[in-house]
């Protein structure tokens, strides 16, 4: 593997490439590298070159490609980021410096991935192709794992599987999703996998036979119809992909009905649909199995249409279909935008940008596909916890999707396992507060209720309805427990202020109370030397006359009275809602 295999598979989709910069940058690495080895024993220069090949094979444009050449060249020589600059302009040195400060955090238990990822979502909003370089960088580290210490691999296998692949699955990278899977498997779950590799083999051939039979009937059938299409091939699921898959049917390979997909890639969305027509013509489809992803695309901007059929012999089979251009997308994802940056129609594009945009505005991606990542830059200013934060973000940004409509017909993208409650608070804050219950495709159901993909859903509201802590318990999204959190934080001070309001009225009242009518009361408690205050023994503890004991103001039954050394109080954070109590003693 060398700087030409390089330049033949740029060549590929881009006859029109810069070599002459892509050259240059390989040289430049060759010679700063070189002597270098990295743990496998090889120059180092292969790695560089191994991950610049993966983004030619992404279709990156010529500038990224010679930045991944020159991505560890700061950090592992004495070469400076300002050479960089000097040599290869400020936009590479850019990627560079990028790639370099993202390289900086290890994993190191939740804190770590939380900076790691802050700062990835950083570089992101910033220039998208810095991380699209780390996942090259990653992909390439994760095919020479077998080198590194045993706990090393483990390390950086569940790091790829819990951030690298998710991340490139929300920016629509199909292709470079399940390698970074694959790959990272056999470290993250050895047995699993071992497993997984000795049962589908024959399987996998089985079905492959049978699919080709499949694909020679529809090409003919197609024809017939006048449906073009350009190619029909078949698609091997991953292994990881397959391995999540079992765990929800049992382990039962019998149950994997797209062990093998079959694809159909045609010229147009109209042509989409007739071919879909034809093949519901051939065999009958199974109910509740259609799904139309390019009337309504996935949240990573996935589109295709998918259709579930009973073909020959019975046989359950999946039929995916899409045109040349969705598919592309669907390999590529956000890679896909930077196809043909050295072609003359997006090269005015990027002028244009340049011209009445900032610095760095040719190489953001659209504010559509941005979105999600400008989301997640505000609600993590808004999460201070790194655990809550990473666990939050594995649910709402990394889990799987469902997308529910509003009864105007508008689309609502939501996490696997959201509730009516999560849909309110997704729509408007004042809805989720006011929720009174939760309707589904035009039937009430309760709001604990996990949605699902397609369903019409409507949030019936009471102006005097409010939260209940109960929501927290059944509420999926970040969102939605924020939410109910801060009104109960707002209402809980409210109710404070006011039990605190009248407990010093109460105090006053005591003072201009006739020392007589004092002696004829006689409480068991005093509050701050005060006596005519409702209280209320904890039935926690249960303390007795004579014990320790601590007063908490509750919100309303008055002030609970604690043994000092209550389990109970320990939890309590809010040091403002304790008093100071004692034990008085009736007079004769």
């Amino acid at each position: 593997m060398d700087v030409k295999d390089l330049i033949q598979e740029i060549k590929k989709y881009n006859p029109h490439a810069d070599f002459a910069l892509v050259e240059k940058a390989y040289n430049f690495a060759y010679k700063a590298h070189e002597g270098q080895e990295r743990k496998s024993g090889e120059p180092y220069i292969i790695h560089p070159l191994a991950m610049a090949i993966t983004l030619a094979r992404l279709r990156l444009n010529s500038e990224t490609i010679a930045a991944g050449l020159l991505h560890d060249v700061v950090d592992d020589t004495p070469v400076t980021i300002e050479e960089i600059k000097k040599e290869f302009g400020e936009q590479i040195a850019f990627m560079v410096d990028g790639v370099s400060k993202l390289g900086k955090i290890k994993y190191r238990g939740i804190e770590g991935q939380a900076v790691k990822l802050r700062k990835m979502f950083l570089a992101m909003a910033q220039d998208i192709r810095v991380v699209l370089i780390k996942l090259a960088d990653r992909l390439h580290n994760l095919r020479t794992l077998q080198y590194l210490p045993p706990a090393k691999q483990k390390r950086i296998a569940m790091e790829s599987l819990e951030i690298y692949a998710p991340l490139a699955y929300r920016l629509g990278m199909g292709a470079m999703k399940g390698r970074i899977e694959d790959a990272a498997f056999p470290f993250a779950y050895p047995e699993e996998y071992k497993w997984i590799a000795s049962n589908i083999k024959e399987k996998f051939q089985e079905r492959e036979n049978y699919l080709e039979r499949i694909k020679a009937i529809l090409q003919t059938e197609l024809k017939k119809a006048g449906v073009p299409f350009t190619d029909i091939h078949l698609r091997a699921k991953h292994y990881y992909s397959l391995y999540k898959k079992l765990l929800r049917c049992d382990m039962d390979l019998n149950k994997i009905y797209d062990l093998i997909a079959l694809r159909i890639i045609t010229n147009s969305v109209e042509n989409c649909y007739a071919a879909l027509g034809v093949v519901h013509r051939l065999w009958r489809p199974l109910p509740g199995r259609i799904k139309d992803y390019i009337a309504i695309p996935k949240p990573n901007g996935y589109q295709s249409l998918h259709t579930t059929v009973f073909a020959l012999e019975g046989k359950i089979t999946e039929i995916q279909i899409r045109t040349e251009k969705i598919h592309e997308e669907a390999e590529y994802g956000i890679a896909a935008h930077w196809h043909y940056s050295e072609r003359k129609g997006l090269r005015e594009y990027i002028m244009t940008a340049l011209r009445f945009g900032s610095r760095h505005a040719a190489t953001k991606i659209p504010e559509k596909e941005l979105a999600w990542v400008k989301q997640l830059q505000e609600w993590q200013k808004e999460t201070k916890n790194p655990e809550e934060f990473l666990e939050l973000l594995k649910i709402d940004f990394f889990g799987d999707r469902i997308f529910v409509f509003t009864p105007q017909g508008d689309v609502v993208d939501l996490p696997e396992g959201a509730t009516g409650i999560d849909f309110a608070y997704n729509i408007h804050t004042d809805l989720g507060n006011r929720c009174a219950g939760i309707k589904t495709d035009g039937k009430l159901v309760p709001l604990s209720q996990p949605l699902k993909s397609g369903q019409i859903v409507e949030v019936m509201t009471q102006k005097t309805e409010k939260p209940s802590r109960d929501w927290l318990r059944f509420a999926k999204t970040s969102q939605a427990r924020s939410k109910i959190k801060k009104w109960f934080k707002a209402t809980d001070e409210e109710n404070l202020k006011k039990i605190k309001t009248e407990y010093t009225e109460k105090q006053v009242k005591l003072q201009e109370v006739p020392l007589h009518k004092k002696r004829d009361f006689s409480p068991k408690i005093e509050i701050s030397g005060q006596s005519k205050i409702m209280t209320s023994l904890a039935k926690c503890c249960q303390p007795k006359t004579g014990d320790r004991i601590k007063g908490y103001v509750t919100l309303n039954r008055g002030v609970s009275i604690h043994k000092s050394d209550c389990h109970n109080l320990k939890r309590i954070k809010d040091q403002s809602r304790f008093v100071d109590v004692s034990w008085k003693n009736p007079e004769v």
